[in-house]
């Protein structure tokens, strides 16, 4: 890409999943991905701005559309608030004479008010389908247009016909590459990473490291559901005070975070969901760290099976490579990150994507009553 073609300077208005804020420390891949991606596009000269929960830090602009979530089940209130500020931001900036080039949302949720405003929308699929409630895919508003962010994600919307394509999600590799030279006798331990709930499965780590006799650093966020709260009191917390050689950190800083990963002997992604993607195998590539993942959805394509980590079915599975991870050359992954992973790679992939839906920019759609 030319310069010219990486000074947008497109107007974009990121919309943000409502709960809770976007930050660096952020446990939410999509807050994840649009904090490196929001990142990436200001620094190529677009304008960039954030509707996001209060407290957010974000490159650019942040709009606040209200404050996170701090009762439990308070999402489908929050939700509504963060909808009703976005579709009123975008029709205030119009009238300002300072409209937005478009919309990219990562929230999972907003795209069906996207008829309400003349703008082209691009709604960035993170989660497998059937994570998604079926009226969201009727009577799509003819200018939103959808990405997925991994082939084995975009076979479960096949017949979606407003699918422009695939953007593989990246990370920032400048924030966490090793400082010095990767050293595999200083590693010690086993990390799980992310967010704490039922179908990540925090719990078979715990039984991995527990049955292979070797310490592991639990460490994320337990989302405001009673559901996630009472899998965490009843599955994971148990565990954890049974386990000498077990430990939590609550949302760890990214410095913690970067610190964690470069001190592990291995990563442990033991999702049992169908993954689209996965920031922390990644994330661990770039801090030179294997891992070991159940070869679920997309990890397969994430993982190289030998070079950057292993796949695996099972706990015994994982337990048997756990043995074997002194095979795994940390330099290897570090060049694996570079060359699959780079979040400029991304922006620069959304930023082609961007030009492409503007020039299919439909005829104008007549704003609907506010809801």
């Amino acid at each position: 890409m030319t310069p010219d073609e990486r000074r947008g300077n497109h107007r974009i208005l990121y919309v943000a999943y409502p709960l809770l804020t976007v930050a660096k420390e952020s446990a939410g891949g999509a807050e994840q991905v649009l904090w490196t991606l929001e990142r990436e596009m200001a620094r190529q000269g677009d304008e960039t701005t954030v509707a996001a929960s209060a407290g957010s830090r974000v490159a650019g602009e942040l709009f606040a559309t209200g404050e996170p979530c701090h009762q439990p089940d308070d999402f489908e209130r929050r939700d509504r608030e963060h909808q009703e500020k976005v579709v009123e931001l975008v029709r205030r900036r119009a009238t300002e004479g300072r409209p937005f080039d478009l919309v990219h949302d990562h929230s999972g949720s907003f795209w069906p008010r996207a008829g309400e405003f003349d703008l082209p929308c691009l709604g960035t699929l993170h989660l497998p389908r059937a994570f998604y409630p079926p009226r969201h895919f009727e009577n799509v508003p003819a200018n939103v247009r959808f990405s997925c962010v991994s082939p084995s994600q975009a076979r479960g919307f096949a017949d979606l016909g407003a699918l422009e394509g695939v953007v593989a999600n990246g990370v920032g590799l400048d924030l966490l590459e090793p400082d010095e030279r990767p050293n595999h006798a200083r590693r010690n331990g086993l990390l799980w990473l992310g967010r704490i709930c039922e179908e990540k499965a925090p719990h078979l780590a715990l039984e991995i490291a527990a049955r292979a006799r070797l310490p592991l650093m639990l460490a994320g966020q337990v989302y405001p559901f009673t559901y996630h709260q009472r899998y965490f009191d009843n599955e994971v917390a148990p565990r954890l005070r049974e386990l000498p050689d077990a430990s939590f950190a609550a949302l760890p800083s990214f410095g913690r975070k970067r610190q964690l990963l470069s001190e592990a002997r291995a990563v442990l992604v033991t999702s049992l969901a169908e993954e689209t993607s996965s920031l922390v195998a990644m994330e661990a590539a770039a801090s030179a760290t294997p891992v070991i993942a159940f070869a679920r959805g997309a990890l397969p394509q994430i993982v190289c099976h030998g070079v950057t980590g292993f796949l695996v079915d099972t706990v015994e599975d994982a337990i048997r490579a756990i043995e074997r991870i002194s095979e795994i050359d940390h330099e290897a992954c570090l060049r694996h990150a570079r060359e699959h992973f780079s979040a400029t790679v991304m922006a620069e992939n959304y930023g082609r994507l961007y030009k492409r839906i503007l020039a299919l920019r439909p005829h104008r759609v007549e704003p609907s009553a506010t809801r």
